[in-house]
């Protein structure tokens, strides 16, 4: 693959009100793709502090303090999606808030591609309270499921952060994504 940049988004929260941050939190994504040129995302249910929504995200979560990233961003594959993966990049990060919450997100994000999928490891709040499931998805059925989430706060904020590194993504595959 050719020589790239990384890209680097800083968002801010137009959704809530911002009183200032309280937190800072470290996180790792994926986009996930396999040998087919399907993408696998997450879709949640929630009705909390957010607000009821439908929600698509890509696989990821926070980094445990002391892990690197490379093997965070592994370990929550495996969890979300049973997905054992190999890092082909990292696609860069984002920097965005949920004043909601007084919280910053750093977001890393990685392109990963699937070798295999075996048993998720969902915690309780991801079975219970988030309804986790598995979205296999063309390139284009992502972007239209993003815009159709935007009818949320949170998935306004969810699409303004993701849909530049899923677009980012398809420009790095090319035609190796359907």
């Amino acid at each position: 693959m050719e020589e790239r940049k990384e890209l680097y988004i800083e968002l801010k929260d137009e959704e809530w009100e911002y009183k200032g941050v309280t937190h800072d939190r470290d996180v790792v994504r994926a986009i996930v793709f396999d040998d087919e040129g399907y993408l696998y995302f997450v879709r949640a249910v929630r009705n909390d502090e957010f607000g009821e929504a439908t929600l698509i995200e890509t696989s990821g979560g926070g980094v445990e303090k002391g892990e690197d990233l490379v093997p965070a961003v592994k370990r929550e594959l495996k969890e979300e999606l049973g997905a054992d993966v190999d890092v082909v990049c990292k696609i860069g990060v984002v920097s965005d808030y949920y004043n909601l919450i007084s919280r910053h997100n750093v977001n890393n994000y990685y392109l990963c591609r699937v070798k295999d999928f075996g048993n998720k490891n969902l915690t309780e709040d991801e079975v219970e309270r988030y309804h986790l499931s598995t979205l296999k998805l063309t390139y284009d059925e992502a972007i239209a499921e993003y815009e159709k989430r935007r009818d949320s706060r949170l998935g306004r904020l969810i699409g303004n952060r993701e849909t530049p590194i899923v677009t980012e993504a398809k420009r790095i595959l090319g035609d190796k994504l359907k």
